[in-house]
């Protein structure tokens, strides 16, 4: 008879019990696999690790340190300075703005993948993998890893088609210019194109390279001078087109033109300023009394500098001012000249000058205001003309700053007087003294010009206090009401100003030599070997437009710059 075991039932209790057993076994065990997934998770290989680096690098723009993580054989066949150019020219070529880049990954044998984002200005963000084969702790490179997504052998490429270029309007809505390329045209005419400047083929490298790097066809006309040349980046637009490895197109992006550049140009001031100019050689340009925004440019306004001549005597008024070094009542000997380090500086056609320096700014002495300028020295100097904006990139694209020496340059006081009644090696341009007029015309505070309506290119600099500003103004009210600047006074509204008649041989004697130097021999007419400045604003009190005119060449400027100013202010009054 054979046995049978019965094993009993379980019980409800003891079921339980195994199940919280099963639990917890299952809940360590994927416990332990978590940590395993996590701990695989962080760890990077040294081929990551090093394409992270290189990336980094490329996202800083640090080419040197790209570089240094290269292999021995990759740095013989490429030198440094062929590196970094081949990645500068990648940037161009895209319009690259940024790099971004996902994690790393190690495919095996050396290789890393990095999928990668480059942001460009025309063709958008465009998505492509780079991938790097590390050896030995350092990175193989070949030129077509400049830009991800080239493969080995290929070079990245583009075709691009500019837009029409936009027209450009006035501040009243009227069209100055429009049209395309080199064919624009105006509807207002001579005057509109006189404003507009022109239009042709890049001349000058870095305006090659500019253009180039914008993402434009090498062919494509750019502005050259006047408002196309300010305004080009407004009214160029955005070209269009491929970007290509090889045949492979990664990106494309049509041309999109701009919309209308409208401007702070007021057609009649311009229509002023170019018959004032009455096809001369020279520059007119006018701005806001208020706000710094110009109203005309005409001819050399902002591209030829030129010795300022006594026009500059606004600033050294201001710096004598400032540093107390007179007051307006003070008296002053009368000459016909001033002798500093044994040379003799004259006033204009060898008059008699002098009297209080109100009376000493209106007739522009300079046996005056040379010797001031010794007084108040070389460093005050050049730190008030540049308050005034010299020695500053202006704020209009393609003007030409207005320069003046450093201070430790200015190296003898006959070289700090000539300085002063702005001669030596100062240059400056009709738009910096128009903005130094309307600097006084608004208390001291210098509004940098600006082209484009409610657009303020930077904050106001207090170049001086108001009660230094009110003082100079005072001068130049005397200047056009008994002194050198008489014709340019109008019927109907108070004008401040200051006359220049700049020399156009040096008042410095060469190192070496004393005394003055002979006349050069010539047959060139009278006041041909002067220019002709007058700057100013109107109406004193509640100025409107302030005006600066030079007539190059010209002779005196209380002669024919000063009658040419009163022509424009008259226009901007009305």
């Amino acid at each position: 008879m054979r046995l049978l075991t019965v094993t009993p039932p379980r019980t409800a209790r003891a079921r339980a019990a195994r199940r919280h057993r099963l639990i917890v076994l299952g809940l360590l065990a994927a416990g332990s696999l978590a940590v395993g997934v996590v701990v695989g998770a962080g760890h990077k290989s040294s081929s990551e690790k090093l394409a992270s680096r290189f990336v980094a690098d490329w996202k800083r723009g640090d080419y040197r340190g790209m570089y240094g993580l290269l292999t021995d054989s990759s740095k013989a066949r490429y030198a440094l300075p062929v590196f970094v150019s081949t990645y500068t020219r990648a940037r161009d070529t895209a319009t690259m703005q940024s790099v971004s880049a996902g994690e790393p990954q190690d495919l095996g044998s050396g290789i890393v993948r990095v999928p990668m984002i480059v942001n460009t200005r025309l063709f958008g963000p465009v998505k492509a993998e780079l991938r790097l084969r590390a050896k030995g702790g350092h990175l193989g490179w070949a030129p077509n890893l400049a830009f991800p997504g080239i493969p080995r052998g290929a070079q990245l490429k583009r075709v691009t088609r500019a837009p029409e270029r936009a027209a450009i309007i006035a501040d009243d809505g009227k069209t100055i210019v429009q049209g395309p390329g080199q064919s624009r045209t105006s509807p207002l005419g001579p005057v509109g194109l006189s404003i507009a400047g022109t239009v042709g083929q890049a001349l000058t490298t870095s305006d090659r390279q500019a253009l180039y790097a914008r993402g434009f066809p090498p062919d494509t006309p750019i502005g050259l001078s006047g408002l196309e040349r300010a305004l080009e980046t407004r009214v160029a637009g955005t070209p269009g087109g491929e970007l290509m490895a090889g045949s492979k197109i990664l990106a494309s992006a049509p041309p999109r033109p701009a919309p209308p550049a409208r401007t702070t140009i007021d057609p009649d001031v311009q229509a002023a300023a170019v018959d004032a100019l009455a096809g001369r050689f020279g520059g007119i340009a006018a701005v806001d009394a208020r706000t710094g925004e110009v109203r005309a440019l005409a001819g050399i306004a902002f591209s030829a500098p030129q010795p300022p001549g006594s026009t500059f005597k606004v600033i050294t008024a201001t710096a004598v001012l400032d540093s107390h070094a007179a007051k307006t009542s003070t008296q002053f000997p009368v000459d016909t000249k001033a002798t500093i380090d044994g040379v003799e500086l004259q006033n204009a056609n060898g008059e008699y000058c002098g009297g209080t320096l109100v009376q000493s700014f209106a007739r522009s002495c300079n046996s005056v205001f040379a010797p001031l300028g010794v007084k108040v020295g070389a460093k005050r100097l050049v730190d008030t003309a540049e308050r005034y904006g010299f020695n500053e990139q202006p704020s209009i694209p393609g003007a030409l700053p207005s320069t003046i020496p450093a201070a430790g340059e200015i190296d003898s006081p006959l070289a700090v007087g000539s300085t002063a009644i702005g001669q030596g090696r100062v240059l400056a341009t009709p738009l910096e003294l128009a903005s130094v007029a309307q600097t006084i015309a608004s208390g001291g505070l210098r509004r940098r010009p600006s082209l484009v309506p409610g657009e303020a290119p930077a904050p106001p600099v207090r170049v001086t206090s108001h009660r230094v500003a009110r003082a100079v103004e005072k001068m130049m009210i005397d200047v056009v009401k008994y002194g050198t600047g008489v014709r340019a006074a109008l019927p109907y509204a108070t004008v401040a100003g200051k006359t220049g008649t700049a020399e156009l041989e040096s008042t410095v004697p060469p190192k070496g030599t004393t005394g003055p130097q002979p006349p050069s021999e010539t047959n060139e007419p009278p006041g041909s070997k002067t220019d002709a400045w007058f700057t100013g604003f109107a109406p004193v009190r509640h100025p409107k437009l302030a005006v600066c005119v030079l007539l190059v060449r010209a002779g005196a400027g209380g002669d024919t710059a000063a009658p040419a100013a009163a022509t424009v202010l008259a226009a901007g009054l009305r």
